[in-house]
């Protein structure tokens, strides 16, 4: 009778539990972590225990390869290793025997080569996780300004999920708002707030000192030094490249060694940071964000604010002396933004603009009076922009002091989210509001209005390349980035500028009679 039942209620088990893991249900994700060149971690949750398998190619709808993995998990993470750089991938996520999820739009680009030049496109949103309309209607008019164009990254700049950065409060205001379009796309480079640190089942003390929050659980982050960037071995701060730009996403409210904060230019995180910015240094562009910024007048005061004013005080010089070029950070629910800044490490009252800012333009680049590209060159590196962008989801009532006398361009009132656009040696940073306006934008440049001189035989030809990217007004009448000419005996000068005569490389070529 025993023999009997068992063949009778053993198939009805087993179809049972095939039954559930094929009605398995999608509840996060896929989302992208850890790119590289060569490789990409891919995550989503589901409700019911399944095996995860993740199925890609370069053509869409035509799968070549296959990762798998039998574990029954309801965390699931696949790792797929041996991507080409800057190639555009389609995936679909699953178990052994069902999709979750594909399609066309199910695709992502793994990382370009490091160093390599291009266009790049990296998104910013900072204290996102509030679920407001706002945070919506900036998601939107981010995606609407991306149009055609695709993100090569995106970074969170903390408080990404509001009020205590609990699982829930992730899904509901972080993972649900961003599933459909940034998370399943583009990879995702977070760094950690202060209420990432909130999670109601630990203390403030614990959290900050084990890093045991939601947040460590929810995200994957390049510790071992494999995106570019010396390995931190722990995901509290870490490196990444982008093509030729170099990035560094820090911690500004946990603890290390139970006692270091990242103003403690002692602790291991600012050593790790030296080290890393000193084997990093013949990078184009260096990009540092973290959550408390070192200046703002904004939901937050840098003069009083003990975490703010210990960082401008203790730490920012050690950026400033590595030739950083941008500082991006939250915290302050509204968008502030500096000149090029250099040596001011006091209260806001200290600040002089003659002597701390290095650049007297506005850097918007638009033909506007007082308008300029901010410019840089290798032998000098100083002048760092600092950037507040932590109205990504709600903006608050700012200091009575507000805006703070370092900022060029300060903002309170609406939502936004930045962006920042790389073409080679230059660099253009623009904050997309909620109603799709661009109400700030600068231009850096580096390395830029350039004399050459140049010696030809009779006959000889010679290609002429502007210095930067951008508009061309040659001195021949030509508009292109380069020309080639073959001039006359004896010396003659050649000049391109560009639209709004901020830029102007000569070229002196001397041709001699042969």
């Amino acid at each position: 009778m025993r023999r009997i039942l068992l063949q009778v209620l053993l198939p009805l088990l087993l179809w049972s539990i095939q039954a559930d893991a094929q009605q398995a249900k999608l509840l996060r994700g896929p989302y992208l972590q850890s790119a590289t060149p060569n490789s990409i971690l891919i995550r989503w949750r589901t409700d019911v225990a399944t095996r995860s398998r993740v199925s890609y190619g370069t053509i869409a709808g035509r799968p070549e390869k296959t990762i798998s993995d039998v574990t029954l998990v309801t965390e699931h993470m696949v790792r797929l290793d041996g991507l080409q750089p800057g190639t555009r991938y389609y995936y679909t996520i699953g178990g052994l025997k069902d999709t979750l999820q594909g399609g066309n739009d199910n695709y992502f680009s793994s990382l370009p080569r490091p160093g390599s030049k291009g266009h790049y496109r990296i998104g910013i949103f900072g204290d996102c996780g509030d679920l407001t309309i706002h945070q919506r209607n900036v998601r939107d008019a981010f995606r609407q300004y991306l149009g055609k164009h695709d993100l090569n990254a995106w970074i969170l700049l903390g408080d990404n999920a509001y009020n205590d950065g609990t699982d829930a409060e992730y899904q509901a205001k972080f993972f649900n708002i961003y599933k459909d379009d940034l998370l399943k796309k583009y990879p995702l480079y977070p760094a950690p707030g202060n209420h990432d640190y909130h999670d109601a089942d630990f203390t403030a003390a614990y959290a900050q000192q084990h890093h045991t929050t939601a947040y460590y659980q929810n995200f994957s982050m390049p510790i071992k030094g494999e995106a570019g960037g010396e390995p931190s071995h722990n995901p509290a701060f870490y490196a990444f490249d982008i093509g030729n730009i170099h990035f560094l996403s820090l911690d500004s409210y946990g603890k290390e060694e139970n006692q270091y904060y990242l103003y403690d230019t002692a602790g291991p995180q600012v050593q790790w940071v030296k080290k890393d910015l000193a084997a990093n240094n013949n990078k184009d562009w260096v990009v540092v964000y973290w959550h408390h910024p070192p200046y703002s007048m904004g939901t937050h005061n840098a003069d009083t604010d003990g975490n703010m004013r210990r960082i401008r005080e203790n730490f920012i010089r050690i950026l400033e002396e590595a030739g950083v070029d941008l500082v991006i950070c939250g915290h302050s629910h509204v968008y502030e933004r500096s000149r090029p800044l250099n040596g001011h490490y006091g209260k806001e009252a200290t600040f002089n603009a003659s002597r701390h800012a290095l650049s007297s333009s506005s850097g918007a680049y638009d033909g506007t009076t007082g308008s300029a590209p901010y410019i840089r060159n290798d032998s000098t590196k100083k002048g760092t922009v600092y950037v507040v962008s932590g109205s990504s989801s709600s903006v608050g009532k700012p200091e009575a002091s507000f805006p703070h006398d370092a900022m060029q361009y300060s903002n309170a009132d609406i939502t936004g989210a930045a962006l920042l656009e790389v073409q080679e040696n230059r660099l253009d940073f623009k904050w997309i509001c909620e109603d799709g306006v661009i109400r700030d934008q600068f231009t850096m440049m580096k390395n830029v209005n350039k004399h050459t001189v140049i010696r030809l035989k009779e006959g000889q030809s010679t290609t002429l390349t502007a210095s930067y990217v951008g508009h061309y007004k040659w001195s021949n009448g030509a508009s292109g980035r380069s020309i080639t000419v073959t001039p006359p005996v004896g010396p003659i000068v050649f000049s391109v500028h560009d639209e709004h005569d901020c830029l102007k490389d000569t070229f002196s070529i001397t041709v001699a009679d042969q």
